[in-house]
């Protein structure tokens, strides 16, 4: 007999991807990580095709062959628009993992694993920034979150870039002093930021490397320097502006409600910026519940898929237990 597959649970970021098979009762029975989710750069196929390294790789931990009727709930980088996710969704069901399918942005992921129902917002800042909301009775808030076009600001690459123009303009006399044009530099071994102007557009230094720069900005904010905090300020102001919108959105401004931070630069706890976020939060959704998400996202594929199947609310809990 094959082993019943009831929900396969893929989170995928950009750099990583997780699976998890999950039985009925919600026994993890076997995981797997693969690589990163792309196809706005590989395309389509290719990026499923990482997807289905990973759950190879999951399959060949199972004590016999899977039978693939259960529900695929995958969390995907990159799906940041229904159209995309519906796209995402149709390539899916093409290999046949499942007898349904249901694809959401990876952020969905990161709030369901932070809350014991479908109900609340996360912010996540990590590259970029992006926000949603849902409830239990399935409606969602959510923001293209696809860069400036969409009206985003903030993550970590926006924040490096900000921190250069800062500092650039420090240096040569065109805007306010800063530590930033000491600090920046000096990240990289060298003594000015000509230097790293030159380094950064003749490939000295990988243009990768800027993300390098956001834990560089938020020491010197710590360290006191007026324009590198505000950067930090202003990275505070846009978390509360998301996170208040998806709240007013949903009806849950005036109620008690969580509000998950995740992400690399949310879940450092820098205290300029989480602190101020907190305070903020408190003035315009008082009841709101802030706090730094944890969990595993593919948790959170996880319990989104048994939402999906209706399971109960002890396969909820066990499926949990195995990641807390």
């Amino acid at each position: 007999m094959g082993v019943n597959v009831s929900v396969v649970a893929i989170d995928a970021g950009n750099s990583k991807t997780d699976v998890a098979l999950i039985g009925e009762d919600g026994t993890v029975l076997s995981t797997a990580r693969g690589g990163g989710f792309q196809p706005p750069v590989v395309g389509v196929e290719a990026a499923i095709d990482v997807l289905a390294a990973a759950l190879d790789r999951a399959v060949a931990e199972l004590p016999a062959p899977p039978t693939w009727s259960g529900h695929v709930s995958a969390c995907l980088a990159n799906a940041d628009l229904p159209v995309e996710e519906a796209e995402l969704a149709g390539a899916l069901e093409g290999r046949g993992w499942g007898s349904s399918v249901e694809v959401r942005n990876d952020t969905f992921a990161i709030l369901r694993a932070g809350v014991d129902e479908p109900r609340g917002v996360a912010v996540v800042c990590g590259a970029g920034i992006n926000c949603v909301g849902m409830t239990p009775d399935g409606r969602t808030a959510r923001f293209p979150a696809i860069g400036r076009i969409s009206g985003d600001w903030g993550g970590g690459s926006g924040l490096a870039e900000e921190a250069l123009w800062f500092a650039a303009r420090a240096e040569d006399g065109r805007g306010e002093p800063s530590e930033l044009a000491r600090t920046l530099p000096g990240h990289f071994g060298l003594d000015s930021m000509y230097a790293l102007i030159e380094a950064l557009h003749r490939g000295g230094i990988p243009s990768a490397r800027r993300h390098e720069l956001t834990p560089v900005l938020f020491a010197t904010a710590a360290g006191g320097d007026p324009v590198a905090l505000a950067l930090v300020e202003r990275l505070a102001d846009e978390v509360v502006a998301m996170a208040s919108v998806a709240l007013r959105r949903l009806g849950l401004l005036g109620e008690e409600a969580p509000v998950l931070l995740g992400g690399s630069v949310l879940a450092a706890c820098h205290p300029q910026l989480n602190d101020r976020i907190t305070e903020l939060l408190a003035a315009r959704a008082p009841k709101a519940e802030v706090r730094v998400v944890s969990e595993p996202p593919v948790l959170g594929a996880g319990l989104l898929g048994l939402d999906r199947t209706g399971a109960a609310p002890e396969v909820h809990r066990r499926l949990r237990a195995q990641y807390v």
